[in-house]
Order: structure tokens, then sequence, then C-alpha cells
């Protein structure tokens, strides 16, 4: 009886730390097991008592490359409880800073922690002997990205100029001029990267995902929309657990969502593109085009051609908000906190991020809940590894390792999931 154990060892923090198990046996999959040991980080415990206002500073402590998705569903959701609406200023302005995150986290993505898979390198550092312009460009587009966060935040990491209403400051006109200047590089720039990236050499690997994302009835999702799937999904944020559950796994630290009376589901920029195609701009529909992307996808190694396109759409969108910036008539909204729930929801780079938090009637937090993309992705990305293995059992131990760290990599679950992050021991008998 032929039997092969694939052991990793170690996803470096993954948002905490991980292992992967698969047991075949004369070729039958007895045991797919995808494990998160995630360090208690008690988030939703430290918010309660909190005044309402500092949500969204804390929850962005959560993460540091997507901070401004933290503040924005966390105000969205503070926001929604205290019935503040922001003015259509306000809400660009917003917008404009969730840009920069896309653009400097999938820039970081892309060309430092993604491509050298597809081009045999086992780092960026060694990809940039071959591909110095390219890794260059990247970094640049990246850099770009930081500076229209540290214009309209305060700073590029863990931004402080966001509040519950708005901002505590807006920008003059004149101080986007220098990064419109910028950004319009880096949006010939990233035209150039879609090209470059259509040319990788993709593995092949169909699967029939629930695709759950944002949709807004003009715009591709950042910060707005309802929540929908290609398979009849339609709800707001105040509906989502009502459709989305979290689960503990045995094997795991990290909760697991599924969808109530289903199964797994996937978020992030394969599932935003491919429900929200057509609110892509003229360019971003013809370049996602020539790079070989159909109107749906539904291979999770071309999610790096999305995130890609989705670069030179927040170039694009970024360019579009500055020429049309007014000053809002104040920087932000005040209200009165009272006892309530709010909800809300945005786009991080990696996927739909919720929040709903109670407050009191003194405006002090009394319960908070957050279900981060990961979370949402983990079963997916456990289903594809399944799929990926049954597939290429045949592939050296070396080989299959490799497979199994592009396949994770395809959800870009965390900045430390850089280059080395699996270690691999196969056990054969």
């Amino acid at each position: 009886m032929a039997l092969r154990t694939v052991e990793v060892g170690y996803l470096a923090r993954v948002e905490g730390e991980g292992s992967m198990r698969i047991v075949l046996r004369d070729g039958v999959l007895e045991e797919a097991r995808f494990s998160i040991f995630e360090a208690p980080r008690f988030f939703e415990s430290l918010l309660r008592g909190r005044k309402l206002d500092e949500a969204p500073d804390i929850t962005a402590r959560i993460c540091g490359i997507c901070p401004v998705a933290y503040q924005t569903s966390a105000t969205q959701a503070m926001e929604s409880a205290l019935g503040i609406r922001l003015d259509d200023r306000l809400r660009a302005l917003r917008r404009l800073m969730f840009c920069g995150e896309w653009i400097e986290s999938h820039a970081l993505h892309v060309f430092l922690l993604h491509a050298p898979d597809f081009l045999g390198y086992d780092d960026a550092i060694a990809m940039a002997r071959d591909h110095r312009e390219e890794v260059e460009r990247g970094l640049k587009i990246k850099k770009i990205g930081n500076e229209l966060i540290a214009l309209l935040g305060g700073r590029a990491v863990h931004p402080i100029n966001a509040r519950v209403g708005g901002f505590h400051s807006a920008p003059h006109p004149r101080d986007l001029a220098p990064v419109r200047e910028r950004l319009a590089w880096a949006r010939d720039a990233a035209l150039e990267s879609v090209r470059w990236i259509g040319g990788f050499e993709l593995p092949e690997l169909e699967r029939d995902y629930e695709l759950v994302s944002l949709r807004h009835p003009e715009r591709y999702p950042i910060d707005e929309g309802r929540l929908v799937s290609n398979r009849g999904l339609d709800i707001g944020a105040d509906e989502f657990e009502a459709h989305f559950e979290e689960e503990q796994v045995p094997t795991s630290t990290a909760k697991h969502a599924r969808r109530k009376g289903g199964g797994a589901y996937l978020v992030g920029p394969m599932a935003r593109y491919s429900n929200n195609w057509d609110r892509l701009s003229p360019l971003g529909q013809q370049a996602a085009a020539e790079a070989g992307l159909g109107r749906v996808c539904r291979n999770p190694f071309q999610s790096i051609v999305v995130r890609a396109v989705e670069i030179l759409y927040a170039c694009e969108e970024a360019l579009r908000l500055i020429d049309s910036y007014e000053p809002p008539e104040a920087p932000a909204v005040e209200a009165q906190p009272r006892a309530a729930v709010g909800f809300g929801w945005s786009e991080a780079p990696r996927g739909v991020l919720y929040h709903r938090y109670e407050v009191d009637v003194e405006g002090r937090i009394v319960s908070a809940n957050i279900v981060p993309p990961t979370a949402q992705n983990q079963a997916s990305i456990e289903e594809d590894l399944r799929e990926l293995v049954l597939r290429n059992q045949h592939l050296d131990d070396e080989a299959l390792r490799r497979l199994c760290e592009k396949a994770i990599r395809n959800y870009d679950p965390c900045i430390s999931c850089a280059t080395h992050f699996l270690r691999l021991e196969v056990e054969r008998r």
C-alpha cells in the first residue's frame, strides 16, 4: 500500500502560524488539512468599553498593509449606528485614500511576493537580477500609493487623519497636484505591468467558486456597495450575519467563514473582477482582455493578473477623483452618541472586510464583530490545495511544495507570506 504524506510545517505569520498536511494512500486523498495557529490578539475584546471614535485607530492596527480598509469598515459601521450620511465630497476623499491602499498593497504582492513564483525565482531579490526594470517599476508604483495614503491620512502606515464622520482635516486642491503627476506615471506603468504579467505561464485550475464581493450601481467597488455573488446573493451590511457564519475547526485557532446552509466561498480580486467587470474603466477592460482574462475568472492563479488590472484601475480612479476634487464644507460630520448597532464593510485588497458594533447611549462599544478576508478564504484555500494535490501527485516533492506555495500566495493572505513560508516534509513508504 503506497502512502505519501505531505506536511507543511509553518506558514510564517499568515495572520498567525499555520500548517498543511496532505495524506494520499494509493492515489486516494485521505486527509487535506490547512491549519492556522493564530496567536490570540483579542481586538474584538479590546474594543469593549472604548469610545466609538476610537474604533478606526484601534482596528487599523490589525493590519499594517491594509489599515485604510479597517478604518473604512469601522467608520462606516459607526456612522451607520449614529445615522450619519457623508456627503459626496467626503465620500470621494475617503475613496481616494483607499485607492492609495489598493495601489501599494497590490504592487507589493504582485511584484515582490508572487511574481517570483511564476518566473522560477526563490525571491524578488533573485528575480531583480534578471528583471530589474519590472521590480523597480513595481517599487515605484508602491511608493506612489504610500504617498497618497500619507497625504490624506497623515502617514503611510496606520494613518491618523481618518475619523468617524470623515476626516480631521481635508487637503487643499494644490496639495494634490504633486501626487497627481506621479499617479499619471503610475497609470502608464501599471498598464505596462498588466501586459508583462499577462505573459506569465499560469497553472491550470478551474473551480466552481461562489464569488462574493461588493457591487456598486455605478463604480467598481472599493469602499461602498451591496454584497452580491454569482449565485444570487444580494444583501446589505445589516444582513451579513444572517447569511454567513464563522465556525471553529479542531485544527485551527482561526475561525473559518462559510455560507449558512452552504460551504466555502471566495472573496478578493477574482470575485470582485468577475462580479464587476462591467464597472471597470474601458482601459481596464481592454488591458484585462489583452492579458488573457475573460469577463469571469475561475482559475485562482489568474488572481495576480486581476491584481495588476486593479492597480491600473485604482490609478485611473485616483486621477479622476483628484481632477474633480472640491474641498468639503467641513472635514467631518458631527453626531451625538446613541444606543444602536452599526454595520460596515469595504473591499480590502484581499477581499470583503466586515465590521459590526453595538454602542451604548454614552457612545461606548458594547460588542464588536470583525470578519477579515483571510478568515473567509481559508476554506477555499484548503479546497484549492485538495484539488491541486489530486491533479499533481505525480510531481516530485520539491515541485509539489512550490505549487502549494504558489496556490496559497494566490490569496495574498498576509505580508509575512513573502518567500519561503512553507516547510515541506514528504514521507514515502
